[in-house]
């Protein structure tokens, strides 16, 4: 397959070997340049360019990125600093009382669960996990776990440690025919797999930004239903919450009628601008395009691990495989192996006993080749 990128919109990517998108991606370099354009111009001329206006507006790219990222509407997107912000100020406003349930697996990033679990401290709400082994849940047993007390399903779209890909839509209807919210973490494929919210029917989607969407820390965003716009209130509340945000009067908060009034306070507002610049990157070369490129060096990837007796622990079935790669070698301690892949300027990652690659569209099919060899080297 062609390459999709020009190797200057990611410098690192001519220097090493980097597979490790899962962990930290490398970010585009013209989100780096907007983020330091902004800095740069805030230190030197404080708020004269950057007024009440510009911060008013600042949103305004990220919100049309990230809805087209997610065949949504700018009204449909709120910004933050982090996924777990947005996951915590959400847990807030839905607050699943005493006699409901919240559902989730075991084997999910824990900020993913956290506010929830934080929440049903106070309100006394059930958590329900779907049992895991070696990162993968059998997808029938989540959905066994949602009955009528069930008011949230929580889970990564697709898990952290073995790139298992959950069917949003089925999980949706499982979801919605008890009326139960499905809340999504999409830190782990949005940027690298399609996400239509809309169509699949989610009611709120999150996602951090360093990952797979090549951006920087700092900077999140979400998806939210509409029909829960008017009717959640936010759990994080500031300035930036009122309708007019200018309108600096303490004794009323009246949010906006959009997901917008999930934005709450100040933030660095660079790192926003530079996701939007990251987002319109991957758009532009088509998410779809990236997905099946990525999913191509992972097929090489696993051939090539197979060869060498590799135990490949991620999914292998079409509807649930992604480009993580997470696999045991014989013999070998995994954070030793990934140590030797180090030095030789090869970077992946170490999960409990496992090694987990995450190629991402910098990388090419020499990169896996190469990969492939020092393994056989160490091992």
């Amino acid at each position: 397959m062609d390459v999709l990128v020009n190797p200057n919109d990611f410098p690192a990517s001519c220097s090493c070997i980097y597979m490790n998108a899962a962990n930290v991606a490398l970010m585009y370099k013209g989100a780096e340049m907007a983020i330091a354009e902004w800095q740069k111009d805030l230190s030197e001329n404080g708020s004269i360019n950057f007024d009440e206006s510009a911060e008013a507006t600042v949103f305004h790219d990220l919100h049309d990125a990230a809805a087209r990222l997610f065949s949504a509407r700018p009204e449909d997107i709120a910004v933050g600093s982090s996924a777990t912000e947005l996951i915590s100020s959400l847990a807030w406003a839905v607050a699943p009382v005493s006699g409901t349930n919240i559902v989730s697996t075991d084997i999910v990033f824990p900020s993913t669960l956290y506010p929830w679990l934080r929440v049903s401290r106070l309100t006394g709400c059930e958590v329900r996990l779907a049992k895991g082994r070696d990162g993968y849940v059998e997808h029938g047993d989540i959905i066994g776990l949602i009955d009528n007390n069930t008011a949230v399903v929580c889970v990564s779209h697709v898990e952290y440690g073995g790139g298992q890909r959950y069917d949003l839509h089925e999980l949706s209807a499982a979801a919605h025919n008890h009326g139960a919210l499905l809340v999504v973490d999409a830190t782990q494929s949005a940027g690298a797999i399609p996400i239509d919210a809309p169509g699949l029917g989610l009611d709120a989607l999150i996602t951090g930004a360093y990952k797979w969407l090549c951006g920087p820390f700092g900077a999140a965003v979400m998806y939210l239903a509409p029909s829960l716009q008017e009717v959640l209130e936010p759990g994080l509340v500031g300035f930036r919450s009122h309708k007019d945000m200018w309108d600096l009067q303490a004794d009323r908060l009246e949010f906006p009628k959009t997901a917008h009034r999930f934005e709450f306070s100040t933030m660095a507002y660079g790192c926003a601008i530079g996701l939007a610049r990251s987002i319109e990157y991957l758009v532009d070369i088509g998410v779809e395009r990236i997905f099946s490129y990525n999913r191509h060096l992972a097929d090489i990837l696993i051939e090539g691990l197979e060869e060498i007796d590799g135990e490949i622990i991620s999914p292998r079935g079409d509807r649930e495989r992604t480009s993580i790669v997470t696999a045991r070698v014989p013999g070998k301690d995994p954070a030793d192996v990934t140590g030797k892949l180090k030095e030789a300027n090869i970077y992946v990652s170490c999960r409990k006993d496992f090694i987990r690659f995450s190629p991402h569209l910098y990388n090419k099919p020499d990169d896996i080749q190469q990969t492939l060899c020092r393994l056989k080297e160490i091992l």
